[in-house]
């Protein structure tokens, strides 16, 4: 017989006493100054949907940053992707610091039941509303064919780096990197996409772009590098996946296959960044300026169905940022 392990729980000691969150009911806990959050945590420099906690079918807990403008750290270090979280670890949201607690069972599992368990595959948990971006260089293959090795590894090498410091400012991280792509996610409350976000989500494809261009300056390149962009928003099954050794975070379904799909597409159409219906909706919703996309409909490839994708040009983007600059500059200054 096994003795059911002790409650985990985050304690958070205040003026008045500790106060104890037992992480119960579940197997992922948010945490925020939104009250739509299963710990809601007064601090002005918190965002509304600030982290996730997510526990795995193997016991082990994670902690995501969903994107939070101050960041997300645990014993002093400030975290861009899902890391595990152990048993007297300190979590900082802000000015605001917890402990995490998960006291070990002192009865435990064989150790043959324990190895069966970390071979299994681990399963996908949340359905997250999330907008993901796939940015890929163009003409890579031709880029390879006609560089010398060690440029080009430099070339790719300082590419992925830049990219990803580009997404973590702009409060993500990168998911994957696919070749010469690589792929984001931003996750979402469940009210939606703030104004803020999508700005950011924007900002860092442009940012994305004028990264690539300037490595065109400082390389003996055969020709100028360029990318495309594909944003895609909807619903995705995130979590966990792979062997209970060693999982990978990352996002899977429609909405994940769509962006890569998009950001294809916008070969097809000769433009530079391609966005699904539901992310253009949330860009109109800024307010009165709209940016110079125009509506195609394209044939992705898996989809029975023509699909309908808003493009332009990074010349578009960038004139559309700048009406929106101050919006994007205070969203940086304070939790959003």
């Amino acid at each position: 017989m096994v003795t059911l392990r002790p409650t985990p729980y985050l304690l958070l000691k205040t003026e008045s006493g500790n106060r104890y969150l037992p992480l119960v009911g579940s197997n992922c806990w948010t945490v925020g100054r939104s009250d739509d959050n299963n710990f809601v945590l007064t601090d002005r420099w918190i965002s509304r949907n600030h982290a996730m906690l997510q526990c795995t079918e193997t016991g082990d807990f994670y902690l995501i940053d969903l994107g939070s403008r101050n960041g997300s750290f645990v014993n002093g270090r400030r975290v861009s992707i899902p890391v595990t979280i152990r048993n007297g670890d300190r979590l900082t949201f802000g000015q605001t610091e917890l402990e995490f607690h998960a006291p070990s069972s002192t009865n435990q599992f064989d150790s043959s039941q324990n190895l069966e368990k970390e071979t299994l595959t681990s399963t996908l948990h949340v359905r997250r509303l999330m907008s993901v971006m796939v940015v890929d260089i163009r003409d890579f293959t031709v880029l390879t064919r006609q560089l010398d090795e060690k440029i080009l590894s430099a070339v790719i090498g300082t590419w992925f780096r830049r990219a990803g410091e580009i997404i973590r400012e702009h409060g993500s991280w990168v998911d994957k990197y696919i070749g010469d792509a690589v792929m984001a996610i931003w996750c979402h409350g469940p009210k939606g996409v703030t104004n803020e976000e999508i700005l950011h989500i924007l900002q860092a494809v442009s940012s994305l772009y004028t990264m690539t261009a300037s490595l065109s300056q400082e390389y003996p390149l055969p020709f100028s590098l360029r990318i495309g962009a594909g944003i895609n928003t909807g619903f995705a099954m995130v979590g966990n996946t792979g062997s209970g050794d060693r999982p990978d975070y990352t996002a899977i379904g429609d909405t994940v296959n769509a962006a890569f799909r998009l950001e294809t597409s916008t070969k097809q159409i000769s433009l530079d960044i391609a966005l699904g219906e539901t992310t253009y909706q949330y860009l109109l919703s800024l307010g009165n300026e709209q940016p110079n996309f125009t509506q195609h409909t394209v044939n992705l490839k898996g989809y029975e169905s023509p699909t309908i994708t808003y493009a332009g040009t990074f010349a578009d983007l960038e004139a559309f940022l700048q009406l929106h600059a101050s919006r994007l500059n205070n969203s940086k200054q304070v939790g959003s």
